[in-house]
């Protein structure tokens, strides 16, 4: 399932496979949250790019089209015509991030739809029946993120239940795997460690849940209000405890020097909307910083975004020409800058796995860690 081909510091090289395929790691997943990267891209677009894994969200789908429809259409991967790996969040940073009225037991959380209003349950057994409705090849276990900072007892108290909730899910996705009409029966399942900014209720979380039988482990509840480096010390007391044979995942991060610097910490997978939503906004990655394709100094500009980068965008448009989309609203800017920083993305892991293989990642770190931050 996942090899550690060879170590630079704490940064690790490795494989990951599943039912879907392989994936060289460290490896970014492109989100799709609603079985769609946002930007009017396909599956066939990711391709084009080197996407590796493609991410998807079991609330949104649960909420449209509903997990049975895509079951009945024959899982995520048949809908949306994706043949590689998939990873199903649980549901439970929407709930955090969504819901602003949410009650939260023992049993699960009861909370208002964002669409609709309508009242909506869920619990540990109830997103593990929806992911394995929608057939991804690794489910994320069902947690409660909680807001940074928050009080110590507070946080103590959601570990504890969170922990309680990934046994629910253990045994539940077991039941699912095994079930006649499961859509994907080799479905894994990733425990999520939580604990906000303590680091003695982290290392405690991460303990004890490294005891129980997870495929693979993420650090959930970060780059949710706290400051870069509270992040990176947290991944550095918790990283210690999580299991050297399996991967590691730091959801909803980040930035590409937020993805330098958890490769270094020793993380194997991350994920998140900000390339996205960035090109949905102007904002474009390059090997030398960011550029706002808005700017009034880009109206007359014949050379593409990036000089050096082969995608699709970059290969055929200028930036003078892109600028004009923006600036005329048409669909056609966010489609082309999406595909230049989801590529971006791809090829930053591409050249970190390269810089691992050669072992010359501590010099990659130090020259592209500060200048990919910068504006242009």
């Amino acid at each position: 399932m996942f090899e550690v081909l060879k170590k630079e510091g704490r940064a690790r090289r490795g494989v990951f496979t599943c039912a879907h395929g392989t994936a060289q790691t460290p490896v970014f997943m492109n989100v799709g949250t609603q079985a769609a990267i946002k930007g009017a891209l396909s599956a066939r677009d990711l391709e084009t790019i080197g996407c590796q894994i493609e991410l998807s969200n079991t609330y949104h789908l649960h909420v449209r089209p509903g997990d049975d429809v895509v079951k009945a259409l024959g899982g995520l991967h048949k809908f949306m015509d994706w043949h590689g790996p998939i990873l199903t969040d649980s549901g439970g940073f929407q709930v955090f991030s969504l819901a602003a009225l949410r009650n939260i037991k023992e049993e699960g959380v009861t909370f208002a739809c964002h669409v609709d209003g309508r009242r909506i349950f869920m619990g540990p057994e109830e997103s593990m029946r929806i992911q394995s409705h929608l057939g991804s090849d690794i489910a994320m276990a069902f947690d409660e993120c909680v807001e940074n900072p928050s009080p110590y007892e507070y946080v103590k108290q959601s570990c504890e239940r969170t922990y309680r909730w990934l046994e629910r899910c253990i045994a539940e996705h077991e039941r699912c795997n095994a079930a006649p009409d499961c859509v994907n029966p080799h479905q894994m399942l990733f425990g999520i460690n939580q604990g906000g900014t303590y680091p003695d209720l982290r290392i405690w979380h991460m303990k004890e849940i490294a005891k129980l039988p997870c495929d693979g482990f993420a650090i959930g509840g970060l780059a949710v209000g706290e400051e870069t480096q509270v992040m990176y010390d947290i991944i550095d007391a918790v990283e210690p405890h999580m299991p050297q044979d399996k991967p590691r995942y730091l959801m909803g991060v980040g930035t590409p020097s937020n993805i330098i610097e958890g490769v270094a910490r020793g993380v194997d997978f991350f994920d998140c909307v900000m390339p996205a939503r960035n090109a949905r906004h102007g904002k474009l990655y390059t090997w030398a910083g960011t550029v706002n394709i808005k700017n009034e100094k880009y109206k007359l500009d014949n050379t593409p975004i990036d000089p050096t980068c082969d995608c699709p965008t970059c290969q055929s448009f200028s930036k003078g020409y892109l600028r004009h989309l923006f600036k005329a609203d048409e669909m056609l800017a966010m489609r082309l800058a999406v595909l230049h920083n989801l590529h971006f993305y791809n090829e930053l892991m591409v050249r970190i796995r390269a810089a691992l293989d050669e072992g010359c990642y501590a010099d990659f770190r130090a020259e592209y860690s500060v200048k990919l931050e910068q504006r242009l």
